[in-house]
């Protein structure tokens, strides 16, 4: 297990960029596949967007590819979500957790982190 700490979150005009970072601690980081997810208010928490351990296969949801990219860096024991060209519904807290591949179901994902809010103004 490991355990990790989301930050970058913050107040963005609709079309701006905000990249999070997700570290973790602990020795087996880059044997897991990560993941972000996001959750607003009064809604269930959705799949965002995955990366493989060695960071070569990558997994998005719909609603944000080609606007989101995901990566990691096992050097630094950390995961990355660059936003860009954010709307008003990416308005959300973020979350990163850990996984066994990036095709895992959501209740696969553990050693969730607090996350960090995302708040996009129109």
């Amino acid at each position: 297990q490991v355990q990790l700490v989301e930050s970058g979150g913050g107040l963005v005009q609709t079309g701006g960029s905000l990249r999070l970072s997700c570290t973790a601690s602990g020795r087996t980081f880059n044997t897991y596949a990560m993941g972000w997810f996001r959750q607003a208010p009064g809604k269930e928490r959705e799949f965002v967007a995955a990366v493989s351990w060695s960071g070569g296969s990558t997994r998005y949801a719909d609603s944000v590819k080609g606007r989101f990219t995901i990566s990691r860096d096992n050097a630094k024991n950390t995961v990355y979500l660059q936003m860009n060209s954010l709307k008003p519904e990416d308005t959300a807290n973020y979350y990163c957790a850990a996984s066994p591949s990036i095709y895992a179901i959501r209740d696969a994902f553990h050693s969730w982190g607090q996350g960090t809010q995302v708040t996009v103004s129109s």
